[in-house]
Formats: C-alpha cells, sequence, structure tokens
C-alpha cells in the first residue's frame, strides 16, 4: 500500500461530537482534507492540534455536500481520493483492500464498498462487480479520471452521487463496488446539534428540491412533473391534514416538503438552511 497515493476528503457541519471516531480509524500516514461548512475557527484549530495528518478548510457559510466535496477534491494532489461522511469508521485493511483491486482495475472512475448499499449484489466468486450506482458515503475516486468536474453544485442535500455516477456512465466510466472493502457506516444525520424537528424540515425541503431537480436534468421538465406530481398530491393531502388536527410540527414539515417542490419547479436555486440550536 502506498499511503502518499490517497487522500481522504470529509465534509462537515457542526460535527464535533461524531468526527473523532472516523478520524480515528484511518492511518495516522495518509492525508485528511476536512471540509467543514462553516466559519468555526475553533473547530479547525483543535482537529489540526490534535491530528498531524489533518486539514481543515472552512467555507464560511453552509455551501452543502457537493460544493464542499468539490472544493476539497479540487486541492488533492493525489492519485486517488477517498470521500467520507464524518460518521464512517474504516474498518481493518479497508485501505489495503481498496488498493489491491485498484492495482487489477487501473481503468475506473469509482470504486465504493459492497456493505451498506442497500441492494442485493452477486459477486458470482469475484471480488468486485461493475455497477450503475454508488451511494455517497464512502466514494474512491481516480483522480486521473476527472478534471475539475465531480458533484453538480446546484445539489445541496441527496442525490449528488447519483448524479455523479450517471455522468461517469454517460461518458462510459468504470464503477465499480467492492465487498473486501469494509466501511461502517453509522447513519443518522452527520449534525447533532439539529433538533429532530428541523433536521426533518431540511431533509424533507431538499429531498423534493433535489428529487425534481434530478428528473429534469436527466430526463426532461415534463417527465419529472409527471414523477413528483403523485409526492405533490400526497404532500397536499397531509397539510390539510395535519392543519385540521392542530399537528403544528407535522404541519410544519409538510410546508417545508411542498416549498422545496415549488422552488425546484420553477427553477429557484436550493436555498433552504437548517437553523441550528
Amino acid at each position: 500500500m502506498e499511503s502518499k497515493d490517497l487522500s481522504i476528503v470529509i465534509v462537515t457541519f457542526k460535527s464535533e461530537d461524531i468526527i473523532s471516531k472516523c478520524l480515528k480509524s484511518i492511518p495516522n500516514d495518509i492525508k485528511v482534507i476536512i471540509v467543514e461548512n462553516s466559519k468555526n475557527e475553533k473547530f479547525k484549530k483543535n482537529l489540526e492540534n490534535k491530528y498531524n495528518n489533518v486539514d481543515c478548510i472552512l467555507t464560511g457559510n453552509n455551501r452543502g455536500y457537493a460544493a464542499a466535496n468539490n472544493i476539497g477534491l479540487n486541492i488533492v494532489k493525489t492519485k486517488y481520493a477517498l470521500v467520507l461522511n464524518p460518521d464512517c469508521i474504516l474498518e481493518h485493511e479497508a485501505i489495503r483492500n481498496f488498493f489491491i483491486t485498484a492495482n487489477k482495475v487501473q481503468d475506473f472512475h469509482l470504486i465504493g464498498p459492497a456493505q451498506g448499499q442497500m441492494i442485493n449484489i452477486d459477486f458470482k466468486n469475484n471480488d468486485f462487480i461493475e455497477v450503475e450506482n454508488l451511494k455517497g458515503f464512502a466514494i474512491f475516486f481516480n483522480m486521473s479520471k476527472f478534471s475539475n468536474k465531480f458533484f453538480d453544485e446546484n445539489y445541496f442535500l441527496y442525490f449528488e452521487e447519483i448524479d455523479l455516477c450517471k455522468y461517469v456512465k454517460k461518458n462510459n466510466g468504470k464503477i465499480y463496488l467492492d465487498k473486501n472493502i469494509v466501511i461502517k457506516h453509522e447513519g443518522g444525520s452527520s449534525v447533532k446539534k439539529l433538533n429532530k424537528i428541523e433536521l426533518e424540515k431540511n431533509r424533507n425541503w431538499h429531498w423534493m428540491w433535489s428529487t425534481f431537480y434530478f428528473h429534469k436534468k436527466h430526463k426532461g421538465f415534463l417527465l419529472a412533473l409527471v414523477i413528483i406530481l403523485p409526492k405533490l398530491l400526497s404532500s397536499f393531502f397531509k397539510l390539510f391534514i395535519f392543519m385540521l388536527i392542530l399537528n403544528k410540527e407535522k404541519h410544519s414539515i409538510y410546508v417545508c416538503r411542498l416549498s422545496g417542490i415549488f422552488n425546484s419547479i420553477i427553477g429557484k436555486k436550493s436555498w433552504y438552511r437548517p437553523s441550528i440550536d
């Protein structure tokens, strides 16, 4: 394994409470670039003082997952990069097994761990298999296959990795899953300071915005409308029900859900940002 050939990019936002387990699982001879979506100088100072292999970049404001990852990826100087969520833990020999596969299939764009993909995969006695999509919690990039174009920065949250995979496949690139690369994704929110209602409002707004934007981008406006229509009608119905039974919390979530849909339909940028306690 050549540690000098790999950098790790981690996007964070108020993730002080969860990132320590992730960083402890990374070999200390691998460069880690943390892109923090805020201007938290204390967070940056604490990480860089504690971990010799960590550089922390502050964006100044919440740029979202796609834009922040692009910042990190565009300063990577190594042959490969791993985009990793802050709530992930590298299991034993995950990096070594990536290099084994990378050496076998040198003409790849992306490689991801098989576990956590939420699909049934038949490897047929192979260690890796070519696929169409990867989940975004852990993606290895072959940097030679990309210029400065990685994630579509119009996405703030959701669909970024699916969109990236579509771009790769459209350009005849190869994407693999490897059953020997084990990266534990604890899941849940990577932001512990969001209260439950604010988290749901944020998720619902961006899920609906990104759903319509993704389908419009790849299938056209009219087909995207057809796809989103059942969700639109269902959201209106549930909004009305929660208003009748005076459930303010659920009502506020569906207001955000509808706002995300309508803002995406009329072509507005993804502007909603969560409130932090």
